[in-house]
């Protein structure tokens, strides 16, 4: 059983985690370069953003949106 959990230790952190490895050999160098990851994934949510809010757009223009104050129930007056 020992054997099977060092493996699996040897694994995650000798080949799973080597790029993170890399990364943090880079951050003595250049900041920008370190956070390659971090920018990549702010680019995806600002994307997703976008396109949710065009989305929104869309449905707004085609009046599809039900306004009435009773169409929700946290929305109608007390």
């Amino acid at each position: 059983m020992k054997d099977i959990l060092e493996a699996i230790e040897s694994l995650v952190v000798n080949v799973l985690f080597a790029p993170l490895d890399a990364i943090r050999a880079l951050e003595l160098e250049s900041w920008a370069a370190a956070n390659v990851i971090n920018w990549f994934f702010m680019a995806i949510g600002f994307v997703a953003l976008l396109y949710w809010l065009k989305e929104l757009k869309k449905f707004n223009d085609n009046n599809e949106e039900n306004r009435d104050p009773k169409a929700h129930s946290f929305l109608k007056p007390d």
